[in-house]
């Protein structure tokens, strides 16, 4: 029998040979990637991060722009270090931290660059520049962090800093990258999309240690990035300087609208911090400590606390009742005070002097009016009834829910529903006598400083109002912003039922008001006392001026400092002249508000 193990040994090995030939041939002719795999280990991809849009006041001042910061990138595979300690020394970063980054850079990618030192400052970079040729596998991008050149309206204004892995999950355009800043908070937040621009890409020739050769075949395959769109904010800068510097030292809101439009004027939460402090590599540590403070700097009250509206709600009372017919100008109670407690003032009251003396007995008796129309015998199902009929009419006053504003995270406050008293009380087992404090504003009504607000821009246009809004213009165009905020809302209440109610609560300014009346401004206004069952009662005034023409609403909550004649009006009486003025005429009420003794 023949041997043919030979044969089959030469046939073996000429086939490892065709295959290796083919492969040779593959790849040295008629394949390109490897060529390209080892161009690409020569080139390096760098994203061109867009400046963001800028955010101007309304009169075209700069509130927020760009200031151009360095991270300092590793590519792990092409990185070495002789001397650690000297390394550290040079670039200001412990040992640890190099060896924490390394790894972490190397676990993403041997070969991708990652951040090993972020968010360096100019002065910085002018520092560590030189020595970077030292150092294979470095190099450095370009971004920018935010910066105020004034530093107010920070929670309007919000903040930017690094996306976290769960917002990198929602992204389903995938624009984003770990590491890169996002808008976190307020108009940052809100209008990310038009503010973040379009990334770049650029290529650049690097040898092997690190040293820039140039664009990747002059710059072919680069991208230009594209800014993001600049905003015009609704506010009054000048405006919003003066009322922080009110609320100074106090627990608050302010809210200012320009009733013809919905614009927000100003929008003061009270504590504040000044905006720069979160920018930069101190943002964690800063924003830590923001979050600890227990006065609570970082909750933004005009559109997140809740508080009973008071004595205010009655204005609303009013009109629901005229509009119904329950009520007419010449409607008259007595102030019957075994029904509910009130303040000493002339006995028996029409329309206009319940408003005026800010009567509740006289808000009790008529609100039953409206609540029980005998709809039903039953008085139980009667009170059911004209609950759920009464709360339709005030939720068209915009409250009971947010109401749109280009922010996040706006609370709703709450108008309660028979069923709300049905889970509480069981079905058919609560009447009128239950709901009454609903009458002056007070029981489980619940409504934010927005929206207290929005309502005295209602009062000033007799009857309708345009969604709240921060701003008005994208890069210029004010047909850019959303076409909720230039849509008319009405609230159901004819506007000649507004005539009494204005003149009211201009005469009220001299009743429970005193402190906010300006002699040549003639101010309508309600004041109001929230009842805070943890303390003192907050003080709270909206009004609206100049009367026949309004140019300003304003809605001001100050906690803890009671009657709302005091604190909340002469804030807003303060306010209402610094716009429409330009300055102030009464620095004895000035200093009054400042001291902030209101007690």
């Amino acid at each position: 029998m023949n041997d043919k193990r030979p044969i089959v040994l030469i046939i073996a090995i000429a086939l490892i040979g065709i295959i290796l030939l083919t492969k040779l041939f593959l790849i040295q002719v008629a394949d390109d990637s490897f060529l390209k795999r080892a161009e690409r280990n020569a080139v390096q991809r760098l994203v061109d991060h867009p400046y963001r849009g800028l955010v101007y006041d309304r009169t075209g001042k700069i509130l927020v722009y760009n200031n151009p910061l360095f991270d300092l990138m590793i590519i792990p595979k092409e990185f070495s270090v002789q001397d650690t300690a000297r390394f550290c020394e040079i670039f200001n970063i412990s040992k640890e931290h190099l060896i924490e980054g390394y790894t972490a850079a190397r676990k993403y990618s041997s070969v991708k660059p990652s951040p090993l030192i972020k968010q360096i400052s100019t002065t910085e970079f002018a520092k560590i520049q030189d020595f970077l040729i030292d150092y294979p596998g470095l190099f450095v991008t370009t971004r920018s962090v935010r910066s105020y050149p004034q530093p107010v309206a920070a929670s309007a204004l919000g903040y930017i800093g690094e996306i976290s892995a769960r917002q990198l999950e929602r992204d389903t355009v995938k624009y984003y990258r770990q590491g890169d800043f996002v808008g976190l908070a307020g108009l940052e937040g809100f209008y990310e999309k038009e503010l973040r621009g379009v990334k770049g890409v650029k290529y650049k020739m690097v040898n092997v240690k690190g040293v820039d050769k140039g664009s990747f075949k002059n710059g072919e395959y680069d991208t230009a990035s594209v800014a993001g769109h600049n905003l015009t904010s609704t506010i009054d800068l000048d405006l919003q300087q003066y009322g922080e510097k009110l609320m100074g030292g106090k627990v608050g809101s302010v809210v200012a609208i320009e009733p013809k439009t919905g614009e927000i004027l100003a929008m003061i939460s009270a504590p504040t911090y000044d905006p720069n402090i979160l920018t930069g590599s101190q943002f964690g540590a800063n924003y830590m400590n923001l979050n600890r403070d227990e006065s609570k700097p970082l909750f933004n009250r005009p559109i997140m606390a809740t508080y009973p509206p008071g004595s205010i709600f009655k204005i609303v009372q009013s009109l629901i009742g005229l509009q119904m017919g329950v009520l007419t100008p010449n409607t008259t109670y007595a102030c019957n005070r075994s029904l509910v407690a009130c303040h000493n003032h002339p006995s028996p009251v029409n329309l206009f002097g319940a408003i005026r003396n800010s009567c509740n007995p006289y808000y009790h008796q008529a609100y039953r009016a409206m609540i029980n129309r005998e709809v039903s015998s039953n008085t139980f199902k009667d009170t059911q009834i004209g609950l759920d009929q009464w709360r339709d009419k005030v939720l068209a006053f915009g409250l009971g829910g947010p109401l749109g504003l280009d922010m996040n995270n706006e609370k709703g406050g709450s108008i309660p529903t028979s069923n709300y008293y049905d889970r509480v009380y069981g079905q058919g087992r609560w009447r009128y006598s239950t709901i009454y404090s609903l009458s002056i504003g007070q029981g489980e009504m619940m409504v934010t400083p927005l929206q207290m607000a929005n309502l005295a821009a209602i009062f000033a246009n007799k009857g309708y109002y345009y969604t709240p809004h921060l701003i008005k213009a994208i890069d210029g165009d004010p047909t850019g912003i959303n076409p909720e905020y230039r849509t008319k809302r009405e609230v159901g209440v004819d506007a000649h039922h507004f005539d009494l109610i204005q003149e009211a609560m201009a005469e009220a300014i001299y009743g429970t008001a005193a402190r906010a009346a300006i002699s040549d401004i003639r101010i309508a206004g309600k004041t109001g006392t929230a009842q805070n069952p943890h303390g003192e009662d907050h003080s709270v005034f909206i009004a609206f001026a100049p009367k026949d023409d309004p140019k300003i609403a304003i809605a001001v909550y100050v906690e803890n400092a009671g009657w709302g004649g005091r604190a909340a009006a002469s804030t807003a009486s303060l306010m209402i002249e610094k716009y429409i003025r330009g300055e102030i005429t009464r620095p004895a009420l000035e200093e009054y508000v400042l001291a902030g003794k209101f007690m």
